[in-house]
């Protein structure tokens, strides 16, 4: 993963992989404000958790509502749901006139 960033046309500071134990790190990534999203895939609890916790900041939150999910599976691990969630479009207003 280093190497695919160090060498991709992203600037740094963009992905920031962070390990540790999941419920460990949870609320402080959760609420933090220079985190802009959180992908929470665990238990249930931990999945409602991390949405409760990030509402205070507007934060993106992908979780897996707690369900089991097969990375290796096509419809799990790629598809539209998996798409959906994990790009972010952002739409621009320019007003004209007056």
């Amino acid at each position: 993963m280093r190497r695919c960033c160090e060498t991709s046309d992203l600037p740094g500071g963009v992905v920031n992989i962070v390990t540790g134990r999941a419920a460990e790190l949870l609320k402080t990534l959760a609420e933090h404000d220079d985190v802009d999203a959180v992908w929470c895939f665990t238990n249930e609890a931990s999945a409602a958790a991390a949405k409760t916790l990030s509402v205070g900041n507007l934060k993106q939150v992908f979780t897996n509502e707690g369900r089991a999910i097969d990375w290796f599976d096509v419809k799990q691990g790629e598809g539209r749901w998996f798409l959906d969630h994990s790009v972010q479009v952002k739409n621009i207003w320019v007003p004209y006139g007056e």
